[in-house]
């Protein structure tokens, strides 16, 4: 491991070879530079800084080492007449990269990758020269042979995000050893670095390091975060690749011919040790001595092996510790001399001889084809990035090359638990070594079958870990991609993963240990670009490395944020019964003769004794808890990336909700939106009934109240399930007064009814919930039930009375603390809402309603509409209200109608586009609707709900108001909303973008023209983005 004080000067950061004897110390040193002036310097510069580029790069898709997201770096022209630019690979990249130059004028040209070394930090961009026209510049020549200790020189580029930074600094040392970043990305080995105190910072990765006469000595690559100095990598190994580009076309062509640049490996990291240590490792002194005869002056060491990556050439004949005296029959003790013969030798065998422990060794080796074991293609598969293992990844992790190795979970694979880096060893009960594996068995499984999966980490090597993965069996993604490499192009080539005839089967059973599941047919739909959520910073190794580059967006790590929170809150129960049993996931009955429909209901009654015999053993808990228990479910919400839409905050989700309607046709559960915030949601149902896990589907979002309805289809149960779970009583009437007696009833995480008597404290509590840094639901013009007691704000649950019936929903509401001008944090309440609103609905939807049909069990069902004032409310005291000029008669008329809370309504803002906007002013005192007195919310509730039972209404109030000393009477139009939300996005460059939201219009702007449209979210990728995944854009287009 490498220096703790060293970090990148991009994203990551690399190398390349470079001996100290052979170029340092066969070159008289440069005697002029010693003595040049400033107007030298001044002339180098002149030419060096036009042929500077700031490279602005996105990269699509974490691949391999390189996470998701965008940066700034530098480069340089080292080719005019053929566009060849070169900088680092961790600025290339390795997988799909959108990039564009910048030069010193302004003038901007889009670059396109055409060679990245697998281990060497550079790589070549290529551009069209004829694009610029107002700028005069000459390619910078390269000179590795002008690097000497003392030598004066300076890195040009665009350090710290400025377009060109010129840091000075001396060449201090040609044989430092390779800088290491990171345990889980990428770093440069087999090759020797230069050092000096320049001092760069972010954004200079790939900048030139010149000399007075304007050459470039040195690529810059990496620096010590605690200090001045910085890294570069030598340019001898540039100079070859350059050369087979620079052979392989004379001028610039749209599309290349791919050049083959010839690179050997045998799996092997060399460090560079000096004799006293290589004595330690049992160094004989006669091998000594010869190595020090046969190599140039000066010598200080030799090469010894620090790893062997498992199932390369070397494995098994090499180990570490042994030490390297020649290769072929000639002394080897630097890495540039030993990278040649390795790249002169591909796909040849090699002899080299060793010293272990004291004892000489002479094997041969295969030497393998670098590029090989370095990947060019990826499958995409529910947002998740999957490939075969990298050189650069197995040895980091100490894997063999070529295993399925996910380098972004996605969303499919993160909602089972999988982490990034994670290499996938068994799927749906195979096997998994190869990616066509993985792949011939995707295309055997059927949307939402949920099927067993086996992975390691690096972490913990020597431990399977399983989960359970559901196939997406909604529309969030496209079908299954391969998506190729063109080295001709820089481009990326897309194809199907498989024949859509073949793959995720559109219908048919899937048999898992007796656990079988519905198939839902597949549906194509465009997937965006990037989602992922995670940090937008490289992670740091030790906390001390970075790389050097200036980030905008950027994803690290896979859905960290809260793989560890997500495995913790996960909790799925499973049904244990035999294949025997009739009873089964999806409701489907086995087909049996009458001995086996005896032998079923034998196996049923015993069920249903079992669970009988459980609540007898809870016969100390109280009869509320008893009643209400069957009723209550589990739900667990995940959200896709892709959807991540209305400002939802989280990904993930838990929350308890209560059955309100069960049929043989369907089930209706009534929760709280802080758990389903969206209908874009995929839900898992858990009954504390019964032992099972069934999906359910979002089919009613409250436009006001803090409620959604997720149906759920009874036969999928089973008929044990169906027989226990049942559905709650509903008491909306009378209403809940202050010192009532309820029973707060709820779940616990591993579905154990949980009830406490408590007594309501203020049973008409007015929500005042402030708008978010993001917009997002917030509960406006309700009241809501407080208690004495409760069990915290994540307890989530019913309140009821003694006999069981529901009185409310004990609900979760989302709010945000802030702290400051520049600091918020999320927070959670908990609230009782009362159960006549959610009963008025539920009446609708048995009886038939007069809004859009939904299709829900297969069966289409007119779902209500809501007539709602959107208007923005909050209650005001009389006493306040009469120092605004209100007079005594209104008063008294006020406290007659409820002399409880003696309050009158004031509007706080209507929402933007409303039909109440133009009529309704903040501050208004809401006094009168239709001629009677209104004094809370629901009597504005009540009285919108009575111009929807009367068609020949015009759908407009008759309010009574008071403005600024007068009393006003206006006609305000009301609105009419769904319970469907947001059904419309569009994923377009990396932006969720759909129309304006309610929380978006409660800020009461609009674009005049057309309402324009809303950027809900920018898909940058990164970790931490997913833990503060609230950070959504909000440009108007």
């Amino acid at each position: 491991m490498g220096d703790p004080l060293e970090r990148l000067e991009l994203e990551d950061a690399g190398g390349s070879s470079l001996k100290d004897d052979e170029v340092c110390m066969e070159i008289d040193p440069p005697f002029r530079e010693s003595t040049a002036t400033t107007e030298d310097w001044r002339k180098a510069l002149a030419k060096v800084v036009p042929a500077v580029v700031v490279l602005r790069t996105t990269a699509c898709r974490a691949f391999d080492t390189e996470a998701a997201g965008a940066s700034y770096a530098t480069g340089f022209v080292v080719d005019k007449r053929r566009g060849i630019i070169l900088t680092n690979r961790h600025v290339v990249k390795s997988g799909p990269v959108v990039a564009e130059a910048m030069f010193v004028n302004r003038e901007e040209v889009p670059v396109y990758p055409i060679y990245r070394d697998p281990v060497h930090d550079f790589g070549f961009f290529c551009y069209d020269p004829g694009v610029i026209q107002f700028l005069k510049y000459e390619e910078i020549p390269l000179a590795p042979e002008a690097a000497s200790v003392g030598l004066e020189i300076r890195v040009v580029g665009n350090d710290s995000g400025e377009k060109v930074s010129i840091l000075a600094g001396t060449l201090a040392r040609l044989d430092r050893d390779a800088p290491h970043y990171k345990k889980d990305g990428y770093n440069d080995f087999n090759t020797f670095y230069m050092q000096a105190a320049s001092g760069t910072k972010g954004g200079s990765s790939g900048s030139p390091v010149i000399d007075w006469l304007g050459r470039a000595v040195a690529l810059n690559a990496g620096s010590k975060s605690s200090s001045a100095s910085a890294f570069f990598l030598p340019l001898e190994r540039v100079v070859r690749a350059l050369k087979f580009l620079q052979n392989g076309r004379d001028s610039f062509v749209k599309k290349w011919e791919a050049v083959s640049i010839l690179r050997g490996t045998l799996q092997v990291t060399f460090v560079h040790k000096g004799f006293d240590e290589t004595r330690r490792l049992g160094l004989q002194s006669e091998t000594e001595q010869r190595v020090r005869h046969a190599s140039p002056q000066g010598e200080t060491g030799m090469l010894v092996v620090e790893s062997v990556v498992p199932g390369g050439p070397a494995h098994e004949c090499l180990e570490p510790g042994d030490v390297l005296v020649c290769m072929n029959g000639e002394v080897i003790t630097q890495f540039l001399k030993m990278e040649t013969l390795l790249d002169d030798s591909v796909n040849q065998k090699i002899e080299i001889r060793i010293e272990r422990g004291g004892t000489p060794l002479t094997v041969n080796l295969l030497v393998q084809d670098l590029h090989s074991i370095t990947p060019n293609y990826f499958l995409e598969v529910s947002g998740a990035v999957i490939h075969p293992l990298s050189y650069q990844q197995a040895r980091n992790f100490r894997f063999q090359c070529g295993l399925v190795y996910v380098a972004e979970p996605g969303y499919m694979l993160f909602r089972a638990g999988v982490p990034r880096h994670a290499i996938i060893k068994k799927l749906a009960g195979q096997e998994i070594s190869l990616l066509e594996d993985l792949i011939s068995v995707l295309c055997k499984l059927s949307r939402g079958a949920r099927v067993p999966l086996e992975y390691v980490s690096y972490a913990d090597r020597h431990r399977r870990k399983s989960v359970l993965v559901t196939v997406d069996r909604h529309e969030w993604y496209a079908p299954p991609q391969i998506y190729t490499r063109d080295d001709s192009t820089g481009l990326w080539t897309v194809k199907p993963a498989f024949q859509p005839d073949a793959g995720l089967l559109s219908s048919g059973i899937n048999d898992l240990g007796g656990i079988r599941s519905d198939a839902v047919p597949l549906c194509t739909e465009a997937s965006s670009v990037g989602h992922m959520h995670h940090d937008s910073r490289a992670e740091l190794n030790e906390g001390v490395t970075s790389m050097e580059t200036s980030y905008e967006h950027s994803s690290e790590g896979g859905h960290p944020r809260a793989e560890s929170d997500v495995e913790t809150k996960k909790h799925r129960v499973k049904e244990d019964f035999s294949s025997d049993g009739n009873a089964v996931a999806d409701g489907s009955f086995l087909e049996t003769d009458e001995g086996d429909l005896e032998d079923a209901n034998t196996v049923e009654n015993s069920v249903m004794r079992d669970l009988q015999g459980e609540n007898v053993a809870a016969a100390n808990s109280s009869l509320a808890e008893r009643i209400i228990e069957p009723t209550l479910v589990m739900l667990e919400v995940h959200v896709p990336p892709s959807c991540m839409l209305d400002g939802v905050h989280s990904q993930h989700f838990f929350g308890t909700g209560v059955i309100i309607y069960h049929s043989q046709n369907m089930g209706l559960i009534a929760v709280d939106k802080n758990t389903v915030a969206i209908s874009a949601s995929d839900v898992m149902l858990s009954f504390a009934a019964f032992p099972i896990e069934i999906p359910g589907e979002v089919v009613f979002l409250h436009p006001v109240h803090n409620y959604a309805l997720i149906s759920y289809d009874p036969l999928a149960l089973g008929a044990v399930g169906i027989s226990l779970v049942r559905a709650a009583k509903l008491l909306p009437e009378p209403a809940i007064r202050r010192g009532d007696s309820v029973h707060l009833v709820g779940l616990s995480r591993s579905l154990q009814a949980t009830s406490r008597k408590s007594i309501v404290t203020n049973p008409c509590a007015a929500v005042n919930i402030s708008c978010a840094d993001c917009p997002r639901y917030r509960a406006t013009n309700m009241e809501v039930i407080e208690l004495d007691t409760d069990f915290g704000s994540t307890f989530s649950g019913v309140l009821t009375d003694e006999h069981g019936r529901v009185r409310a929903i004990w609900g979760s509401f989302s709010t945000q603390l802030k702290f400051g001008c520049s600091s918020s944090e999320d927070h959670q309440f908990v609230r009782g809402i009362p159960i006549y609103t959610i009963s008025q609905v539920l009446e609708q939807i048995i009886c038939g309603a007069q809004g859009p049909p939904l299709l829900i069990n297969c069966v289409k069902r007119p779902m209500p509409l809501v007539r709602i004032l959107e208007v923005e409310l909050y209650p005001t005291l009389l006493s306040k209200a009469r120092s605004f000029g209100l007079s005594d008669d209104w008063v008294q008329a006020l406290v007659k109608k409820d002399p409880i809370r003696r309050q009158v309504l004031r509007v706080k803002g209507c929402l933007a586009g409303s039909k109440a906007e133009n009529l309704l002013e903040q501050g208004d005192m809401v006094l009168a609707i239709n001629k009677e007195p209104v004094t809370c919310f629901r009597d504005v509730e009540n009285a919108c709900q009575e111009l929807g039972k009367h068609e020949n209404r015009d759908g407009k109030l008759n309010m009574t108001i008071f403005r600024q000393g007068r009393e006003i009477d206006l006609l305000v139009e009301t609105d009419i909303r769904d319970g469907s939300g947001t059904t419309r996005v569009i994923n377009w460059c990396g932006c969720i973008v759909q129309d304006p939201y309610p929380a978006v219009r409660a800020l009461g702007f609009l674009p005049e023209e057309g309402h324009g449209v809303y950027v809900a979210r920018s898909l940058g990728t990164c970790s931490n983005e997913r833990k503060k995944c609230c950070a959504a854009v909000s440009w108007w287009l």
